[in-house]
C-alpha cells in the first residue's frame, strides 16, 4: 500500500489523524557515498548519490500540547513505536537527550523530537500548537547510508510544512545536523543532511562541506550506473572506530597549527560549534596536498594518547568527539586522510563532468582507480572491515574486463556499505557477486538499486480529508 493510501486510512473519527486539519506529507530517500566519506567533518568535497529507499512521514497540528509519535518502523523492529510527551516539556537541549536515551527503545526519538525541539527554539511564535507524526522508512537502519539523516529531514520538512514554516536547502539540512550533533550526540558532518534533501534522481551531488556549498548536480555518463552492497555488518557514527578517526584528523590539524604558531579559536559564525584559524579557516582540506607530503606529513606523531596530546597541545578542536582515556589515536593516517581524499575526490569529480560530456574508458578506469585508493584508506584510518574488504576483492577479481570499475567501503566505514561503479549492463556481475557474497555466511547482504529524488525535489503533499 503507498503511504499516502496509508495515511488516509488513518483520518478520521478515533484514528491517528483528525478528519477537521490538513496532513502535510513529505518523503527522504538515504545516500549512497560515491566518493568522500568522512572529509565532510574536515571540510572537503564528496560526491553524494540517493537511493530508492526513503523515510516518509506525516504530520498534522494538534489543538493542545502534546507532541504524539508513532513509528511504524521502529514497531516492527520491536522498539516502542508510540510516544506521547508534552511540547513544553522539552525545555532544552539536555532534557531532550535524557529522554531518548531514558530507553534504547526510545532511542529513536532523538532523531524525531530532536527536529521538533529545534522548530520551538528556532521559531516559537510559530509552534505554539502540538503536533501528531506518523512515519515509516525503508532505509536500513546502521548500515552506512543514511537512515538518520532520512528521518531527520522527513520529519523537520513535514511538521515545518504543518507549522508554516518554510524550511529547505542548506538552512534545512543544517538544522538536521544540529539535531544529529546535539541531541543524538552522533558526530556527523553535513553530507548526509543535505545529500537527502538536494539530491535528484540519477545525478549525483558534489558538496563542499565549508560548512555547506553544494556543487551543480552531475549526471553520470549514460555508460555508467551505481550500485550498494550493504555487507549486513552494522555501522554506528557514534562508534569509538569514527569517532577516533575523526579526533585524530582534528588533533593532526591543531599539532599542524601549533607547529606553524597559528591561533585556533572557537567559530563565532557558526552555529554548530567549531572552531576556526586565520590560515586554513579550521578546514583540513584547505591544505593542499603537495604541502603537506613535503612539510607537515614527516614530522606528524604516528600514533598518540590523549595524555600525550593534551600535555602539548593544550585542548582538542573538536567539541563532538571528546578524547578518551585508554585510546590510541592514529594522527598521520587520520590526518593523510583529510587531505588526500579531498584531493581525490576532487579528482573524481572533475573526471565526472568530463566523462559525461565525452565518456572513455581510460577516465571510467581512473575514477575506479581513485575509489580503490579511498577504499585503502579507510583501513590506515582504522575504519575498515574484514566484511566491506571482501566485497571489494570480489569486485577487483571481476575488473574492468566485466565492465567493474571501482568499489569502496562508505560513509563512516568500520561496516556498513560497499559502493560500486560499473557499467550499466553489468547488471549479472553485481548479482552474481551478491549472492557469492551472501553465500559466504559473514553477514545478510542486501542490494541498493537506482536512486530517487531528495526530499526538497520531491516537495510537500497536502492531504485535506
Amino acid at each position: 500500500m503507498k503511504f499516502t493510501d496509508i495515511v488516509r486510512s488513518l483520518i478520521g473519527d478515533d484514528r491517528f489523524f483528525a478528519p477537521a486539519a490538513p496532513v502535510y506529507i513529505t518523503r527522504s530517500p538515504g545516500r549512497l557515498d560515491l566518493m568522500g566519506g568522512n572529509d565532510d567533518y574536515t571540510g572537503g568535497l564528496v560526491f553524494e548519490s540517493t537511493i530508492r529507499e526513503a523515510t516518509w512521514a506525516a504530520a498534522q497540528l494538534r489543538k493542545d500540547g502534546l507532541i504524539v509519535l508513532k513509528n511504524q518502523t521502529a514497531t516492527d523492529a520491536g522498539w516502542q513505536g508510540d510516544v506521547t510527551i508534552a511540547y513544553a516539556d522539552l525545555k532544552d537541549d539536555a532534557i531532550v537527550r535524557d529522554f531518548s536515551n531514558s530507553s534504547s527503545k526510545i532511542r529513536w526519538t532523538a532523531y524525531v523530537l530532536g527536529t521538533l525541539y529545534y522548530l520551538r527554539k528556532k521559531f516559537p511564535e510559530q509552534t505554539q500548537y502540538g503536533v501528531q507524526i506518523y512515519m515509516e522508512s525503508t532505509v536500513p537502519l546502521n548500515r552506512g547510508v543514511s537512515s538518520s539523516a532520512a528521518i531527520e529531514v522527513a520529519v523537520m520538512k513535514a511538521a515545518a510544512a504543518a507549522y508554516n514554516i518554510d524550511l529547505e536547502g542548506i538552512e534545512l539540512a543544517l538544522a538536521c545536523q544540529w539535531v544529529e550533533n546535539v541531541i543524538a550526540e552522533s558526530a556527523c558532518g553535513i553530507m548526509d543532511q543535505i545529500a537527502v534533501v538536494a539530491g535528484k534522481e540519477g545525478f549525483i551531488l558534489p558538496l563542499v562541506c565549508q560548512p555547506c556549498l553544494p556543487e551543480p548536480l552531475i549526471q553520470l555518463p549514460n555508460d555508467l550506473q551505481i550500485w550498494g552492497i550493504d555487507s549486513g555488518v552494522s555501522h554506528q557514527v557514534s562508534g569509538i572506530e569514527y569517532e577516533a578517526a575523526r579526533a585524530a584528523a582534528f588533533m593532526g590539524y591543531k599539532i599542524i597549527c601549533d607547529w606553524e604558531q597559528i591561533a585556533v579559536t572557537v567559530d563565532s559564525r557558526s552555529e554548530i560549534e567549531r572552531y576556526t584559524d586565520a590560515n586554513w579557516d579550521g578546514y583540513l582540506a584547505n591544505l593542499s596536498a603537495s604541502l603537506f607530503h613535503e612539510k607537515y606529513e614527516p614530522t606528524l606523531p604516528v600514533k598518540m594518547t590523549s595524555i600525550e596530546f593534551l600535555s602539548k597541545h593544550e585542548f582538542h578542536v573538536d567539541p563532538y568527539t571528546p578524547l578518551k582515556e585508554g585510546v590510541v589515536y592514529h594522527i598521520q593516517a587520520n590526518t593523510r586522510y583529510a587531505v588526500e581524499e579531498n584531493y581525490r575526490v576532487q579528482l573524481f569529480s572533475e573526471l565526472s563532468r568530463g566523462a559525461s560530456l565525452a565518456p572513455t574508458k581510460r577516465a571510467f578506469k581512473l575514477m575506479g582507480e581513485l575509489m580503490y585508493q579511498s577504499h585503502f584508506a579507510y583501513t590506515e584510518c582504522g575504519l575498515g572491515a574484514k566484511a566491506t574488504d571482501f566485497i571489494v576483492s570480489l569486485f577487483r577479481k571481476q575488473g574492468t574486463a566485466n565492465g567493474i570499475y571501482g568499489a569502496k567501503i562508505t560513509g563512516g566505514g568500520a561496516g556498513g556499505t560497499v559502493a560500486i561503479l560499473a557499467e550499466k549492463n553489468a547488471s549479472e556481475v553485481i548479482h552474481k557477486v551478491f549472492e557469492e557474497y551472501a553465500q559466504s555466511g559473514m553477514g545478510d547482504p542486501y542490494l541498493f538499486e537506482g536512486s530517487s529524488d531528495g526530499a526538497d525535489a520531491f516537495g510537500i503533499l497536502k492531504i485535506n480529508s
